[in-house]
């Protein structure tokens, strides 16, 4: 212990007090290291850590990658299997193709021979090709006889007179006579030389006339007029086609059919069946009418038929017609048949026809 001496303190420290400081120095200078260790690990383990993590991602992109490779390298596979295949065909069509240039150099083919023949029957189908081309141009336009209405009219209708066998079907029943059923009574009950004078008869005639002048001059054609019943107009010709080249009997046909007067009821139904006799069947129908009908095969039991009973014959007898046959109609209207029009049109219009009602002074 400390003691004074002449105004001054004195410590007295023993061995055993030097020991003690010493000690507590060592081990402060231990904490102060071991702390610093203790910082120095946790920043290197961090360091480390990202450092695996960022190869762990190396890692994961690389097996992402290897799998892409290993499915282009599948895909490079197949190719080549099919390239291969194909390869191996080509090698066998050459195979094939040099067999049979081998067989026909030993049967004496010269390639300059055949390329001669190939020139030569281009020639020829182009020699065949402008004569068909030529006999076109005379054809065209070229009638096998003519017809010149008043002020020598040619409309535009639409109506296609083309074919290789074209059918013409005359309604030829008493309503042909006239539009109003007053005049129809009254041109009925008179002679036959008045009856064929009357206005709408000859229109219908003029018709008739007019379309045979149109027809393709190496086309066929047959005429048919019906009423109750059907028939050729020119006799001894049932179940043929007559050529349009043959003037004179268009010429006979013609005078014929105006000997003719309208007279008794209308069977489209009977008119129809009569196409079946025709072989081949006809490629083009033009039908000239003027309603819907008033019969079926036979005479209906009272002296009248309404609306609703034509209709119904009408929608039974075009079911006779052939199919993907166009039919064109010239229709001529009659009082008091309202339905006509529009039944005829769809009719038309069905079967890829024309569908006309012309004025009164056509054609």
């Amino acid at each position: 212990m400390g003691r004074k001496k002449r105004g001054f303190t004195t410590f007295n420290l023993s061995f055993l007090d030097i020991m003690s400081c010493g000690f507590g120095a060592v081990v402060l200078v231990f904490l102060i290291i071991d702390h610093s260790i203790e910082v120095q690990t946790r920043e290197l383990n961090r360091d480390l850590l990202s450092e695996i993590e960022l190869l762990e991602e190396d890692i994961k992109d690389g097996e992402a990658g290897l799998v892409r490779l290993r499915n282009t390298l599948s895909e490079v596979d197949l190719r080549m299997v099919e390239a291969q295949g194909r390869a191996s065909r080509i090698s066998e069509e050459i195979e094939q193709y040099e067999a049979q240039i081998a067989a026909l150099k030993a049967d004496g083919f010269s390639e300059r021979d055949s390329i001669e023949q190939l020139k030569a029957d281009i020639q020829e189908l182009e020699a065949k090709v402008k004569e068909l081309r030529k006999t076109k141009q005379q054809d065209s336009g070229q009638s096998a006889r003519s017809f010149l209405g008043d002020g020598n009219r040619q409309y535009l209708t639409g109506l296609n007179l083309g074919g290789k066998n074209i059918l013409i079907l005359v309604d030829v029943s008493a309503s042909m006579l006239a539009d109003r059923l007053v005049n129809i009574i009254r041109l009925r009950n008179m002679d036959p030389a008045v009856q064929r004078r009357a206005e709408k008869w000859g229109r219908t005639l003029n018709t008739v006339d007019w379309l045979t002048s149109q027809l393709p001059i190496n086309s066929h054609y047959q005429v048919l007029s019906f009423n109750t019943e059907a028939k050729v107009v020119l006799p001894g010709t049932e179940g043929q086609w007559l050529e349009v080249s043959n003037r004179a009997q268009l010429e006979q046909l013609s005078r014929t059919l105006h000997q003719l007067s309208p007279s008794g009821g209308t069977s489209l139904e009977n008119a129809f069946a009569a196409i079946a006799q025709l072989s081949p069947r006809p490629d083009n129908i033009i039908l000239i009418t003027d309603g819907l009908p008033t019969q079926g095969k036979t005479r209906p039991r009272g002296n009248t038929v309404s609306g609703a009973e034509r209709l119904k014959l009408y929608r039974r007898a075009v079911t006779l017609l052939p199919r993907n046959v166009p039919v064109s109609v010239i229709l001529a209207p009659m009082e008091g048949d309202p339905m006509a029009a529009s039944e005829l049109w769809k009719l038309a219009i069905s079967t890829k026809g024309a569908f006309i009602s012309p004025s009164r002074d056509w054609p």
